[in-house]
Formats: C-alpha cells, sequence, structure tokens
C-alpha cells in the first residue's frame, strides 16, 4: 500500500434517464468501488430519475485509482438486474489538489483544471476542478456504459490528511 493521500468524498447525487429493469420502472441503487474499498447507496424504489445525494467517503492512496460504478435495480426475489456501469479517473483530482498546494490557494474560488470525456471516464461532458475555501472540489456527470441510457451525477471533495509535525 503506498503513500496516504487523504479522504474522497464522494457524494452520488443522482440519476437521470436509468432504464427500465421491472414492469415500469426501476428500483436503482449504486456500488461505488474504490481499489478493495466498496460503498453503495440506498434504494430509491419506482424512480428513473432518482436522487440520493448520499456521502460516501473512501480513504485515497497511491496509486490513484479509478472511481467504478455500478447501478442495479433491486429485485426481491431474483438476482439484482444491471443498470449500467461507469468509471472514472481521479488522478486529475489528485494533480489538482498537489496544484493547489504549490500555488498555496487556500479562500476564495479558483479554477484548477477541466477535465474532458476521453478512455480514461465516462464523463458526459467536460468537467472542472475547482478549489473553493481551501477544498478541492469536482462536479461530473458519468454517462452509464452497457446499457441504452442513464447517467450519474457525483460531486467528489478531496480532503487533504494533515501530515504530522506541520502547521
Amino acid at each position: 500500500m503506498g503513500e496516504h493521500l487523504g479522504q474522497l468524498k464522494l457524494t452520488v447525487v443522482q440519476g437521470k434517464r436509468l432504464v427500465i429493469r421491472d414492469f415500469k420502472s426501476s428500483d436503482p441503487y449504486v456500488v461505488v468501488k474504490l481499489g478493495s474499498q466498496v460503498a453503495k447507496t440506498k434504494v430509491i424504489n419506482s424512480c428513473l430519475n432518482p436522487v440520493w445525494n448520499e456521502e460516501l467517503v473512501f480513504s485515497l492512496t497511491e496509486p490513484v485509482g479509478a472511481l467504478n460504478l455500478e447501478v442495479f435495480d433491486k429485485d426481491r426475489f431474483k438476482t439484482d438486474d444491471k443498470m449500467g456501469h461507469a468509471h472514472f479517473s481521479l488522478q486529475p483530482l489528485v494533480s489538482a489538489s498537489r496544484l493547489r498546494k504549490v500555488l498555496k490557494v487556500s479562500s476564495g474560488e479558483t479554477a484548477l483544471r477541466k477535465v474532458v470525456p476521453d478512455s480514461e471516464n465516462c464523463l458526459v461532458r467536460e468537467s472542472s476542478i475547482a478549489c473553493i475555501e481551501g477544498e478541492v472540489v469536482q462536479d461530473a456527470w458519468l454517462r452509464l456504459c452497457g446499457v441504452e441510457s442513464g447517467e450519474i451525477q457525483l460531486k467528489m471533495k478531496l480532503i487533504d490528511t494533515p501530515v504530522a509535525g506541520t502547521r
């Protein structure tokens, strides 16, 4: 295990245009994996545009991996149905956090970096990383793969853990 970089506070905000997996709707929830860490949201019943607004916390270490998301439809009597998956590289967020330290940005709002859709992520559109009052944050919409439609909105915040002996 590598150097500890801090905590990632990930808010799974909402889903849009998710696929139908039951008769007329779905009961979606999201499973998020970062390395060996796994967390999941609550189930939203009968909804194709769910709002979770649920915060999940992960420990970030080097090497920085990618977030992997899977959306499922909760079923009572059989295996939960897959509703799509997405991946998202955290490297740009970590790089922006390092840039914030170099620039010594600690107050106000400063744009640090833009991330464009590519093979390292499932971004729907460009996403910006900013430092807001000393916190490195990113808002992103991810397109779900392996299904006809569906997007998930995430808000990420990188929380540095103070190094012993500093401050």
